[in-house]
């Protein structure tokens, strides 16, 4: 099982993100982005990898839920947007979020892992807040430098975010174009209980 550890934003939030990127729909090259799905809207926090034993899996179930106790709910709000070069388009967060117990909250998520004995990697370097709207393909470049000025004036509602939750993430299959991963929450522990 493909696992990682995430904070959900509920639906009224991800409803206003919807609103803010149906219009980045309209940019040049839009078309050519493989735009995610909202039921995949996500903050990962720490990414596992494949889990296949099941030991392990319990272990660091069990770890999760000791984090989440010690974690206190979370104030965020997504505002603006950001890139990852020219492979990846985001949400992120905005004035008067959690950011550094947003941060703790996935250094003890990845450290769940490492104590589960999983090998944690870091991709894309040390943990940066953000919700992935949309990716490049390989094949079919796109200035995404449009896309992150046009979302730079949202701001959302802010929310409390009381849950962490590991997620199943099942990669495309079939191999039809347009496949996306879909995610499936397994468990989720309140923060602070």
């Amino acid at each position: 099982m493909r696992l990682f550890a995430a904070v959900l934003p509920p639906d009224p939030v991800a409803d206003e993100l919807a609103r803010a990127a149906e219009g980045l729909r309209a940019l040049p090259g839009a078309g050519e982005l493989r735009w995610t799905e909202r039921a995949g809207w996500h903050f990962t926090l720490a990414f596992y990898g494949e889990v296949e034993d099941p030991e392990t899996r319990e272990e660091l179930r069990e770890r999760l839920a000791r984090a989440a106790h010690r974690a206190a709910p979370l104030t965020l709000r997504l505002a603006g947007g950001g890139r990852f070069g020219d492979r990846a388009l985001w949400a992120g967060l905005g004035e008067g979020s959690d950011r550094e117990p947003l941060k703790r909250l996935a250094g003890a998520a990845a450290a769940a892992g490492r104590r589960s004995g999983l090998t944690m990697d870091e991709p894309h370097g040390p943990f940066r807040p953000h919700l992935t709207l949309a990716r490049v393909r390989r094949s079919d470049p796109v200035d995404l430098r449009p896309y992150v000025e046009a979302l730079g004036p949202f701001t959302g509602t802010s929310w409390t975010a009381d849950r962490l939750t590991l997620v199943h993430s099942r990669l495309p299959v079939s191999g039809q174009e347009g496949e996306k991963p879909r995610y499936e929450p397994l468990t989720s522990w309140p923060l602070g209980e």
